[in-house]
């Protein structure tokens, strides 16, 4: 006699899907490449990095004085969202300004704070 864990579950044999879902789902591959964008979102030091670029383009040394962290942590942090395509800069002279790099990026981090906030 097997026990009540060792059961299987039945087969529904019908949909449940409303008749508007098509599609298949996520490929294995773009899942994987979500996974690590949104992997790389999920560090703490980088999304308050994110919400001062959000703000305004800023250097090295603002945004380490806004985090009250060092200039190579925030190097290095802006290396990864560089890397993701989160971040872009460009150079003045010998400062280097940061910025998000595109609305999308923008569009992201409003809708995930808005969520939390409801």
């Amino acid at each position: 006699m097997a026990h009540e864990t060792e059961m299987e579950a039945p087969v529904c044999a019908e949909s449940h899907q409303p008749a508007s879902v098509e599609g298949p789902p996520l490929e294995i591959e773009e899942s994987q490449q979500m996974a690590e964008f949104f992997g790389i979102l999920a560090d703490p030091t980088r999304l308050r990095l994110i919400s001062l670029l959000s703000l305004s383009e800023s250097c090295v040394c603002d945004l380490a004085e806004g985090l009250a962290i060092s200039e190579s942590a925030v190097s290095h942090q802006l290396r990864a969202l560089r890397n993701a395509r989160l971040v872009r800069y460009r150079k003045s002279g010998r400062q280097v300004f940061y910025r998000l790099h595109d609305h999308h990026v923008l569009s992201l981090y409003e809708t995930v704070r808005e969520h939390l906030q409801e």
